[in-house]
């Protein structure tokens, strides 16, 4: 099922095109390493990475798999809107593999579509239906991270013409997201509000991860700077130009905003490379999903696990 599935995604692309975007994304990821190498000593920086305190990095890691749980329950809300029935714990299963292939696969399948015609062939709803669920389970992400994202904002930059534009950036953009699903997605709607606060959930999980890369570098906490640079780097992470879900495009970020708080730029390198570490522990689980399908002898009439 999962070889067929990624033949199928396969033959909607032309092997230049997929050549073109992973050559694009590889160039893109060395010219910002390339130009980080040029700003900071990586030698000095791996050197305080080898030293961090591993205890804190471990609770780290669990609140970034917590994150990702919160996201998978998040996701299966917007299922069930399309009568989508999946246990939890399969549809755990089936976002961990999606993980991993947006991680490790950049240049042959991405985890959302590699869903979508997953879950199409299986329960033969429409891939349209199935891609809205994940698309604007997407964009909820998304918003939930911007209105995290203004509040940071508020507390860091110091500026009141910043604040009045914060907040009303995310009141615009809450209240676009809600019209949209209104007139658009509207058997999406009663979902709205319950995955927005799950969205919540899931960035707020991340930020504390954060944190304790902070604690586990002996960053006092009260330099909320890195969190509001982190909340950068996550908001361009989002765009898939670059490998690894944001390598290269995320340190950037880091070095940058560092720089303009007046803060270490080799530090800010670290905290970022620390969380792809962190990403790349809690994403390669999925492998073994890659041959054992989550979806196998599955039966929405005879599972006994079966959500409501």
């Amino acid at each position: 099922m999962l070889r067929e599935a990624v033949v199928e995604i396969k033959k909607k692309e032309s092997k230049f095109i997929r050549f073109f975007k992973l050559l694009l994304k590889l160039l893109i990821t060395a010219v910002c390493f390339w130009y980080i190498a040029t700003k900071i000593d990586f030698s000095k920086a791996l050197n305080a990475l080898f030293k961090a305190n591993w205890i804190f990095l471990f609770i780290a890691l669990l609140f970034f798999i917590l994150s990702k749980i919160l996201s998978a329950f998040r996701l299966n809300i917007y299922f069930r809107n399309i009568n989508l029935q999946l246990p939890e714990w399969i549809n755990i299963k089936l976002y961990w593999l999606g993980m991993f292939y947006n991680l490790f696969l950049p240049g042959a399948i991405s985890g959302d579509a590699y869903k979508v015609i997953l879950l199409n062939r299986q329960f033969k709803i429409a891939y349209k239906k199935i891609s809205a669920a994940v698309l604007l389970d997407r964009f909820s992400g998304i918003l939930a991270l911007g209105v995290i994202l203004c509040i940071y904002g508020m507390i860091v930059l110091h500026n009141y013409k910043y604040d009045v534009l914060l907040i009303f950036s995310a009141v615009l953009a809450f209240a676009g997201f809600y019209f949209v699903i209104r007139f658009v997605f509207k058997s999406f709607l009663q979902s709205f509000f319950p995955t927005f606060f799950w969205a919540l959930g899931v960035q707020l999980s991340q930020v504390i991860c954060v944190y304790f890369i902070l604690l586990s570098l002996g960053i006092p906490l009260v330099q909320h700077e890195w969190i509001f640079i982190f909340l950068m780097a996550a908001v361009i992470s989002v765009l898939p130009i670059s490998l690894g879900g944001g390598l290269g495009t995320r340190e950037l970020m880091f070095a940058e905003g560092a720089r303009f708080f007046q803060l270490d730029p080799q530090t800010g390198v670290i905290i970022s490379l620390l969380f792809y570490l962190l990403t790349v522990i809690g994403s390669v689980g999925g492998l073994y999903f890659n041959f054992h399908d989550p979806l196998q002898n599955f039966s929405e009439k005879s599972d006994p696990m079966m959500d409501g």
